[in-house]
């Protein structure tokens, strides 16, 4: 019988040493419960990523979900997909989430492929691609290297194909970027989180998620070549955009 997702209670009890986070077997147990708790509208993202890739979507085509962990962005997508030969292809280099994510596919009866791979998306090759999803990703990758891995991906998009980008952000303006992590900090406690949850699950990604302005990423998308970049959600400090080549 396959596990089902449990609570999150990784950072509930005092920590004798806080070690940067990963996406190990204990995190992938908890991640549903773990995100929804923690990201303002992410079931909100989700659903409109599968409206937006239906959309956008163009027959034999690949449509990637790079840094899928358990694939709510590629089963949206295969859910909402009507076009033919359309393929999703599913990256996450931590292997524990792709092989629950590969549990998750063989009882999810929709028609669309799903090609899972765990690999580092840096080493992925994008082609022939009318959708690229990057849902809470980019911000794990180091900044020297987030402009290499989006030219990857403008390339490897056909022509009118889009990039779904969604991060959470830093503010330019230190009262306002403070007052947004607060507000950020109000939720996950509305949502059970207690003040030692918080704090120690800041300390543990400080070091492995680093936010960046909205103005940041859309500079950096249309230098990389993109024609269009809109930022279609926000909720406090978490936003999502979508760029058109």
């Amino acid at each position: 019988m396959n596990k089902k997702s449990s609570q999150d209670n990784i950072f509930a009890s005092p920590l004798s040493e806080i070690v940067d986070f990963v996406f190990d077997e204990k995190v992938v147990d908890v991640f549903p419960d773990m995100i929804n708790r923690s990201v303002p509208g992410y079931s909100t993202i989700i659903n409109q990523i599968g409206i937006l890739a239906q959309h956008h979507a163009k027959e034999n085509t690949y449509l990637y979900d790079l840094g899928c962990s358990l694939g709510a962005a590629s089963l949206s997508m295969r859910h909402h997909l009507t076009k033919d030969g359309c393929e999703i292809i599913s990256v996450d280099n931590a292997q524990a989430m792709i092989d629950r994510l590969d549990k998750i596919l063989q009882r999810d009866n929709s028609k669309t492929p799903v090609q899972t791979l765990c690999a580092d998306i840096q080493d992925v090759e994008i082609n022939n691609a009318s959708v690229v999803v990057m849902n809470f990703t980019l911000q794990f990758i180091p900044l020297a290297e987030r402009k290499n891995i989006l030219a990857k991906i403008f390339t490897g998009l056909n022509k009118g194909g889009c990039l779904i980008l969604s991060e959470k952000l830093a503010f330019s303006d230190a009262d306002e970027n403070e007052v947004q992590i607060e507000l950020h900090h109000a939720f996950k406690r509305s949502n059970g989180y207690s003040e030692l949850e918080i704090a120690q699950k800041r300390s543990a990604l400080e070091n492995v998620l680093i936010p960046e302005t909205k103005e940041t990423h859309v500079q950096r998308l249309k230098e990389t070549g993109f024609s269009q970049v809109s930022p279609w959600f926000q909720c406090f400090n978490f936003s999502s955009f979508i760029a058109i080549k």
